[in-house]
């Protein structure tokens, strides 16, 4: 039996909720979350001793204790990417996988930090968006895309990697600048590519579904909405990954996403002028 540590804010998250049972059932019982810590408690929830018990996890009180157990580690914070790079430091420098959750990092800058640091310990390390294992994304060809139109729920903060993730899996990293045309309460940001290609991310509020709109320069157009179980896809990658060491997402993927999210919170700030983004690395 292989055993995952989680490494945490707080525990008590949807995320850390669900991941366990969908581990032992992806890997058909030969993975198993085992040992966690986390940085504080929940505000009005579980504390992290009361999930662990829960879970039938093995609450440590460092960090080292969780990295030392644990064959495989998963930095979570789904919703706190500021803190992944100080709860990544040392699961990055042990040189066993690590999975860091959505939303990767709150910047380029720091996406870079993270990738770097791994690569100096030969620490394997990936990203993702669950979106991005969506059977009908899949599906979708590649070749001789030029538009996208994406729509999903939640707030650009932090669910617009839901639909960003999906574009740059579809339309590469060569993303040029962005600009914000969305408002408040419906954000929507424009993405240019290289050579023309654009796309659109629009939250238009509660209840919109994940969906997109793929235009081809021959002129056919494709509409495509998730109707799979995502997440449990992306735990089979995901234990794929722990079994082999090998990410199925390219940095600079992830990086071009980090980015693009990065500028479209500045290009909130400033509606329809355009963000040039640095080049794709």
């Amino acid at each position: 039996m292989k055993k995952i540590g989680f490494i945490d804010y707080f525990l008590d998250e949807w995320h850390a909720n669900q991941y366990p049972g969908w581990i032992r059932e992806a890997s058909g019982g030969t993975m198993e979350v085992a040992f966690a810590h986390a940085i504080k408690d929940k505000e009005h929830g579980l504390t992290n001793r009361e999930w662990c018990v829960k879970h039938g996890v093995t609450w440590c009180e460092t960090m080292e204790e969780v990295i030392a157990q644990s064959d495989y580690l998963i930095v979570l914070s789904p919703d706190n990417p500021e803190q992944h790079e100080a709860l990544a430091e040392l699961p990055l420098a042990s040189g066993k996988p690590t999975y860091i959750d959505k939303t990767f990092a709150p910047d380029r800058a720091a996406a870079l930090r993270l990738f770097e640091r791994a690569a100096q310990y030969d620490t394997p390390l990936y990203s993702s968006s669950a979106l991005r294992y969506a059977e009908e994304y899949g599906d979708v060809e590649r070749a001789g895309i030029q538009v996208i139109s994406s729509f999903g729920p939640g707030r650009f903060e932090n669910y617009s990697i839901h639909q960003i993730e999906p574009v740059v899996a579809l339309m590469g990293t060569d993303a040029k600048r962005v600009m914000f045309v969305g408002t408040e309460t419906a954000p929507a940001l424009l993405i240019e590519f290289a050579g023309g290609r654009q796309a659109t991310i629009q939250q238009p509020g509660p209840g919109c579904p994940f969906m997109m709109a793929v235009n081809y320069e021959a002129g056919a157009c494709r509409v495509v909405q998730p109707a799979s179980d995502y997440f449990r896809s992306f735990i089979r990658d995901l234990v794929t990954f722990f079994e082999t060491g090998r990410a199925s997402v390219p940095p600079a993927e992830t990086i071009a996403i980090m980015s693009i999210i990065e500028n479209g919170l500045i290009a909130a700030k400033q509606p329809y002028h355009w963000i040039d983004l640095p080049e794709s690395r």
